[in-house]
């Protein structure tokens, strides 16, 4: 007998994901093409080694453009197709901002290129020297450098995925709002709110946009953002049943 069950307390539900699915989630990757290319072959063969299951999705929590210098790759590599399971592709507060500023929305030009902006332009080939000035003139440049299919993916990005007690987001979520009413920007841009909160959210949150030195596992989320574009460290979150285990792609940084 359990020291709850002789409290009288209810048994601790453990979160998990539905009989037949594998999922792993990898957080932000900014830019890092080179952490991400190995990861995703290390997905493929952990979940290889695990044994057969009938689903295997794999969950980019967002934050696959800026900062880092290949975004350009990463968004290739992406679109591809050239990825273990069933992807899906939640957007982060930076493909926000990117598809803002291709869509003539240039009022923040200045603030993207000064937190990571300027490296994805010069993933495309585009020199972003000129726009600080003439910002006017960059969603002209964006439209013409980078390729359709890379807009569609950002374009097609999602707010959200559940997968079973396992909700997936980029930044977080406002604690008291139904999951099926959370605003668009707080899924992206969020932190105290829902980082202090120890509500039960009804779900674990699985997110990334906060950087932590490990995976900061809590009873009702799991962080997984280890700052790749700055540490060298992409981490992946594998789930299966009740279980739970981690894969870190890393390059160390001089």
């Amino acid at each position: 007998m359990t020291f709850r069950r002789l409290l009288g307390l209810p048994p601790v539900h453990r979160a998990r994901v539905p009989p037949g699915y594998r999922v792993y989630a990898i957080g932000d990757v900014h830019g890092r093409a080179d952490l991400l290319r190995p990861l995703l072959g290390w997905i493929g063969e952990d979940s290889a080694k695990r044994g057969a299951v009938e689903h295997v999705h794999v969950v980019l929590l967002g934050d696959l453009v800026d900062r880092g210098p290949a975004s350009a790759q990463v968004i290739e590599l992406l679109s591809s197709g050239d990825a273990p399971g069933r992807r899906h592709f939640l957007r982060g507060n930076h493909e926000e901002m990117m598809l803002e500023i291709i869509d003539g929305e240039v009022a923040a030009a200045s603030n993207w290129l000064a937190h990571g902006g300027v490296q994805t332009l010069e993933s495309y080939g585009i020199d972003p020297a000129p726009y600080w000035d003439d910002p006017e003139a960059l969603p002209a440049a964006m439209r013409a450098a980078i390729p359709a299919a890379h807009v569609a993916l950002l374009r097609a990005m999602l707010g959200q995925v559940r997968i079973g007690d396992y909700l997936f987001v980029h930044a977080g979520i406002r604690p008291g709002v139904p999951l099926d009413q959370q605003d668009g920007r707080d899924l992206r841009w969020i932190r105290k709110p829902f980082l202090g909160s120890r509500a039960d959210h009804g779900v674990v949150v699985v997110h990334g946009h906060t950087i932590a030195p490990t995976v900061q596992f809590r009873h009702n989320r799991i962080g997984i953002d280890t700052g790749a574009y700055r540490t060298g460290r992409l981490t992946a979150l594998g789930l299966e049943g009740e279980a739970r285990w981690v894969l870190t792609s890393r390059l160390d940084l001089p």
